[in-house]
């Protein structure tokens, strides 16, 4: 995998003269946020050496590098999922090319089905805490690289930024909250009982991803914020018929607000 994650680098660096330390990815729907970044270059995921394809639509597959904020950042415009038939060492590659790449600061953004009687569609959860029900991205061969093969996860999020997100949800009239988020391997959506289920282990919102990024993020020492956009709801009494589409549009109804949360977050770095 290191020769692999060589490579992939070695491509990156030759398409920009930028350094970013930070990192965007996009979730679901969230996409329209991209149309902020000052681009210097834009590369297409198949260019890219050892990098999966996204398959899902709204995840166009490109890797933006540029600058937002005030800041050179990385702007992964589309993720990959264990339900696209990766493993999960090919889902999480380009967290650790990015660790690799200097990256420092991890952003990832998802959609996500909530099931806290307090959430409405358009709320956003800062994730501060996860519960992973899909396979551990760290199973299989260990390279010392990576850093530890048992990294502690008492405390992934970073809890400077979930403190200020807060703060800049309330100036935006986003409304905004904390929770767990759990990770599934999807594609099906939930039944009534699993969102029943999820929510009595200790869940608020449920998606198909994020978990695995985060714990490979977490073991190799970046600092984490990750934002959940509630789409839909596992509630009882407010479940509803969905589709992938359904998901899409709730999402970037809510981009607009999102993305001066994001923007400050990154300022202030």
């Amino acid at each position: 995998m290191l020769e692999a994650i060589n490579e992939t680098i070695s491509y990156i660096k030759k398409e920009t003269q930028l350094h970013p330390d930070t990192a965007i990815i996009l979730g679901t729907g969230l996409g329209k946020i991209a149309e902020e970044i000052e681009a210097e270059v834009s590369i297409p995921y198949e260019k890219i050496p050892h990098f999966p394809v996204s398959t899902v639509q709204g995840h166009d597959g490109k890797m933006i590098i540029g600058k937002y904020a005030g800041k050179e950042v990385i702007v992964l415009k589309g993720r990959f999922h264990y339900y696209e038939g990766y493993s999960m060492q090919e889902v999480t590659f380009p967290i650790r090319a990015l660790k690799f790449l200097g990256i420092k600061n991890l952003f990832i953004s998802n959609a996500a089905g909530g099931m806290n009687p307090e959430f409405e569609i358009g709320d956003v959860m800062f994730i501060n805490d996860h519960i992973n029900l899909m396979p551990n991205p760290l199973i299989g061969k260990h390279f010392p690289e990576f850093g530890a093969r048992f990294p502690d996860m008492s405390d992934v999020y970073n809890r400077i930024l979930i403190e200020k997100a807060l703060e800049v949800a309330a100036r935006q009239q986003l409304n905004a909250h904390t929770g767990t988020y759990v990770g599934v391997t999807g594609p099906t959506l939930e039944t009534p009982k699993e969102y029943e289920y999820i929510r009595i282990i200790g869940g608020d919102a449920v998606g198909m991803s994020t978990v695995p990024e985060a714990i490979i993020a977490h073991q190799m020492g970046m600092t984490i914020f990750a934002i959940s956009v509630i789409t839909d709801l596992g509630i009882p009494g407010k479940i509803e018929k969905l589709t992938h589409e359904m998901v899409q549009q709730a999402a970037e109804k809510v981009t607009p607000k999102l993305v001066k949360v994001i923007e400050e977050i990154i300022a202030g770095i």
